[in-house]
This record gives structure tokens, C-alpha cells and sequence, in this order.
């Protein structure tokens, strides 16, 4: 099946169904880790889902393998009716195309104002959209209406992740996955963030995954998914 078919389906969130994932790493010393166990769950479209656990539990991991960003060692990942697991080359990028990514780190580039920064990931492809026009709509969706031609040094930590934020949006991405969004932020502004997260997901529909052990965020979240060891504990709900 090819990646298009993400792109090209109906406006909304993908579902996400994850069966018997495991994903292992070679350690300097030789030893082996494996950062996820034979970790399987289903995930509803539109859903905000945290993935909670301590630093070194495989929330990362797990959020990398759902973005294509890692390969599983085992285990089947099918999100929006395609089996990415099993895509490669080209396949693979473009799937990678579809799916928004915020990191802890805003990555922003330095030279480029607010509204150059959501634009850079579409910039080299042709689209049906007006580049400028739909960066300019989703920095006023997230609140830096005043702040487009900004540069991020003239930007404080909150708004750099907004603008982030707005960049992982820009190609009406089905799926968002967030590593520690609000990890280098003040309270106040990560529950800024947060709300911003939530407000967003509910005005486009997207499916967000958030691997966080901030309790501001899974207050937030329909459903928490607890990693501890790489292994998937029994599941609570937040509503």
C-alpha cells in the first residue's frame, strides 16, 4: 500500500492499532536493551494519548517507531490502514511526510522569522495549498498573530514551542507525536502549551500521541499508556 494513501484520506485523525512491538539497541559494552517489550494497544482517531513513564522507560522509543523513525525488531505498527513497519526508500519518506513531530528541543532554524520556520518542512514540494497563507493561519491558531516576522532570539522558550508546534501542523498531518513538549518550559507556560495541545488536537481532528511524564499533560490526555522497562503496564483513564 503506498504512503499517499495517508495523505489522500479523509480529514481527521488516524487510528492506530500496535501489536507485539519490540525494539532492541546494542550498548557501547555489547549488552543488549530492549527499550520496548512486546508492547501492543489501539488507539482511536482523534484521541489524545500520553505515554507516561520515568527517563529510560522507552517512551521515546515507542513514539519513533510510530513515526518511522525507528524500525521494530518484531511486531506490526498500522496506522490509518497502512503497515508502516513494512515500508522502505520512498515508501517510507513519504509516510514520514505525513505525521507531524514536536521535540523538547524547538529545532527552529535561526536565520528564518516565525512564519519562514513553519514553512521550511514543505518548502522544497509542490503543494495544493498556499505555503504562506496556511503558515500564517496556524501561528494565529496557536496565538503569535503579532509574532510572524519574529526571528526565534527575539522569541521567549513558550513561543518557540508554538511556533513548533504550528510547523509540525502545516501539512494537516493525521497523526502528532510529541517527545516531552513541555520539558524546557516554566509551569506556567507548559500548561499554556498543554491547553494549546489539547484546543488544536479538537479543531483539526488529529491524533496526538505525547510521550511525557508531565502530569500537566496527561491531565489532559483521554487515555495514558504507562511504560516502565519497555513494557506496557495495565491501562488507566484520565475521563
Amino acid at each position: 500500500m503506498n504512503a499517499e494513501v495517508v495523505r489522500q484520506g479523509p480529514q481527521g485523525g488516524a487510528a492506530i492499532d500496535v501489536a507485539g512491538i519490540s525494539k532492541e539497541f546494542r550498548l557501547p559494552d555489547g549488552r543488549q536493551l530492549r527499550a520496548v517489550a512486546d508492547v501492543s494497544f489501539q488507539i482511536e482517531p482523534g484521541s489524545m494519548i500520553a505515554i507516561a513513564g520515568p527517563s529510560g522507560s522507552g517512551k521515546s522509543t515507542l513514539l519513533h517507531l510510530l513515526g518511522g523513525l525507528l524500525a521494530p525488531d518484531s511486531g506490526r505498527i498500522q496506522i490509518g490502514g497502512l503497515r508502516i513497519e513494512r515500508l522502505r526508500g520512498k515508501e517510507l519518506t513519504n509516510y514520514r511526510r505525513t505525521v507531524g513531530f514536536v521535540f523538547q528541543r524547538y529545532n527552529l532554524l535561526p536565520a528564518l522569522t516565525a512564519v519562514d520556520n513553519v514553512i521550511a518542512p514543505v518548502l522544497p514540494r509542490r503543494t495544493e495549498y498556499d505555503k504562506s497563507a496556511r503558515a500564517r493561519e496556524l501561528l494565529v491558531a496557536v496565538g503569535l498573530e503579532e509574532r510572524l516576522r519574529s526571528v526565534p532570539a527575539l522569541l521567549s522558550g513558550g513561543e518557540q514551542q508554538r511556533v513548533a508546534i504550528a510547523r509540525a501542523l502545516i501539512n494537516r498531518p493525521r497523526l502528532l507525536l510529541a517527545d516531552e513538549p513541555t520539558g524546557n518550559l516554566d509551569s506556567v507556560t507548559a500548561t499554556n502549551v498543554v491547553e494549546l495541545l489539547d484546543k488544536l488536537r479538537r479543531q483539526y481532528g488529529t491524533t496526538t500521541v505525547i510521550a511525557t511524564h508531565d502530569p500537566r499533560i496527561t491531565a489532559h490526555c483521554d487515555r495514558i499508556l504507562q511504560l516502565a522497562d519497555g513494557h506496557l503496564a495495565p491501562e488507566g483513564s484520565t475521563k
